[in-house]
């Protein structure tokens, strides 16, 4: 594969920003019917790296993780190739914390390296399900392991098919799905085996893996879920979730994995190679990427984070103007939306709504009004901003809507005289089955409700959200999947609504 290095609107290599301390855990955790914060869950990150030399594995997959651990807070692991041997190191928590207790660091050192921070959309939160998976053969060795980010929608379908051969599954995951079917084809030899897999399985998915003297990674057919390619230099090639994984090991992005592409190292040649399985492939990655889950400093698909989102505050001013004297961004992917309004709109942008970054995720309390309180441990106002003010209030999207209420009520409770909502993700109609954990339907606000009545529900003077094609229009084409907004997938829906029992 030949190496043409594209530069991209990011940050500087290594000036990404500290984000550990918005993941600090508490030590119990509750049911997600319990959680305050209604936003739509990270997916998960995957990370991947090779060589042709041996280098440090440990830290430059520890650096790649920490850079992704805004897409899953939940579990860490990592899969090192080394001396033919793969060893496995997986657990519950931050990336930070797992690594702190990983005693002998040397022991992950190799050529190859693969690793993922979970958030759990399918298959329960055990820690069989932490990932990397990983096969053995009948001498009880690892010879192979992957990590998968996205969601089977097939999945059922083929475990049954799979333990009806005789396979034992040793998770509940549909991630461990994927492993069984390329370690079932091996006998086709790597790259055939991952075709074959790709050929079976649907929906979305983006994997990096290895054996113990090659390593691959691979896309789903729309590539809904994301995955960049990066080089350190000629001969050490990454593969993450976001660029900002790249910038984390000082790689240089590349280019996006193609939807349907196998991206390999061979026993014949040097470097990475390149397999289409399909060359009739359409690009369908998640809209949803760009209003709120990667990180603000990611490039996708050749397309800035932090431009998009700036973008979109420039368009729902054109979309619903307003009269207002401030404009305030809901932290942290609100802010460059509002920071695009005030732009757009000559109306002053003043951040005059505070982010506790210590919030635990969740708390243990015994009532709603309680857990309605955590979002004021959240986001707390500067009331001099606010009192007597017209506010126009910046937020990435309303999913439940209850934090949304919150909110409003804390900007009239310091004493905000008209509030003006806008959401710059359209409205939020149906359920992601695709590697986002969404509400069913049923608890999707603005599903249920009309315009009108959602903005009697949050008690606000106007409410817009921003329009699909005004979306389509800042993102540059129709080429993404806008499913949770028009409920058209472009894949089809599966017919069991959970994966696993």
């Amino acid at each position: 594969m030949q190496i043409e290095f594209k530069y991209y609107s990011t940050l500087s290599k290594y000036a990404f920003e500290n984000r550990y301390s918005d993941f600090q855990n508490t030590k119990y955790q509750i049911p997600n019917t319990n959680y305050p914060f209604d936003k739509m869950e990270e997916e998960c990150g995957i990370f991947g790296l090779y060589s042709d030399n041996e280098v440090d594995t440990f830290s430059l997959s520890q650096f790649g993780l920490f850079a992704l651990q805004h897409r899953g807070q939940e579990a860490c692991g990592v899969s090192v190739a080394s001396k033919n041997k793969i060893i496995t190191v997986k657990d519950e928590g931050l990336v930070l914390d797992v690594f702190k207790t990983i005693p002998n660091p040397e022991t992950l050192l190799g050529n190859a390296v693969i690793g993922h921070t979970r958030y759990t959309t399918a298959g329960d939160k055990k820690k069989y399900n932490f990932q990397p998976f990983f096969a053995k053969n009948e001498y009880d060795q690892p010879i192979l392991s992957i990590a998968h980010n996205g969601n089977l929608t097939n999945a059922k379908e083929l475990k049954a098919e799979l333990e009806a051969e005789g396979v034992v599954f040793k998770a509940t995951s549909d991630s461990e799905v994927i492993l069984r079917l390329i370690q079932k084809n091996l006998d086709l030899g790597l790259r055939g085996a991952i075709k074959a897999t790709m050929e079976r399985i649907e929906g979305a998915y983006s994997v990096v893996g290895l054996t113990r003297n090659k390593f691959f990674a691979f896309r789903d057919f729309h590539g809904i879920r994301p995955l960049v390619l990066g080089a350190i230099d000629e001969k050490t090639f990454v593969c993450a979730s976001e660029t900002c994984a790249l910038d984390a090991v000082g790689a240089q992005y590349v280019r996006d994995i193609l939807p349907g592409e196998i991206v390999y190292t061979s026993d014949t040649e040097d470097g990475l190679k390149s397999f289409l399985v399909k060359s009739d492939c359409k690009r369908k990655i998640c809209a949803f990427e760009y209003i709120y889950f990667a990180r603000p400093d990611t490039a996708l698909e050749g397309i800035n984070v932090h431009e998009i989102r700036e973008k979109s505050g420039e368009k729902i001013w054109e979309q619903a103007p307003v009269k207002a004297d401030l404009v305030v961004g809901v932290p942290d992917s609100g802010v460059p939306a509002a920071i695009g309004f005030s732009k757009a709109s000559g109306i002053p942008f003043r951040p005059a709504l505070i982010k506790n970054r210590y919030i635990a995720r969740s708390f243990i309390v015994p009532s709603q009004e309680m857990r309605e309180r955590v979002v004021n441990l959240k986001l707390n106002p500067i009331v001099s901003e606010i009192k007597g003010k017209s506010v126009v209030i910046i937020d990435d999207s309303i999913v439940r809507g209850t934090t949304s209420k919150r909110l409003v009520k804390i900007l009239r409770d310091s004493g905000a005289r008209e509030i003006h909502f806008r959401s710059v993700s359209p409205p939020i109609i149906a359920p992601c089955f695709l590697g986002i954990d969404t509400p069913k339907k049923d608890d999707l606000i603005a599903a249920n409700m009309t315009v009108e009545e959602l903005k009697d529900y949050l008690g606000v003077d106007s409410l817009e959200f921003l329009s699909v094609p005004n979306l389509a229009k800042i993102l540059g084409s129709e080429n993404h999947c806008f499913g949770c907004f028009t409920e058209k997938y472009p894949v089809a829906k599966p017919k069991e609504s959970e994966l696993f029992n």
